[in-house]
């Protein structure tokens, strides 16, 4: 009998030592999860704004190309007028 009770308290023991281990990965896990989270979160924003910064660029390019034609066709009338 008191074989029994001493595998039962064991038993008991290490269920518990395992459950204990196991919730201890599982938070472990879980904050590198949000870790992860974070940094994946961060890079997206900062693409993000990097995107924006481009396509504003990009949309103010065929303005500057507009003007340097503009520009170019005034110097070659000045050029033109000065002979």
């Amino acid at each position: 009998m008191t074989e029994i009770v001493v595998a039962l308290i064991t038993g008991g023991l290490a269920l518990i030592g395992v459950i204990l281990s196991n919730h201890a990965a599982y938070l472990k896990t879980e904050q590198n999860i949000r870790t992860a989270q974070a940094v994946t979160d961060m890079k997206i924003e900062e693409l993000t704004r990097e995107v924006r910064e481009h396509n504003h660029f990009a949309q103010r390019m065929p303005v500057v190309e507009e003007q340097i034609k503009v520009i170019n066709h005034r110097l070659a009338d000045l050029e033109g007028a000065g002979h």
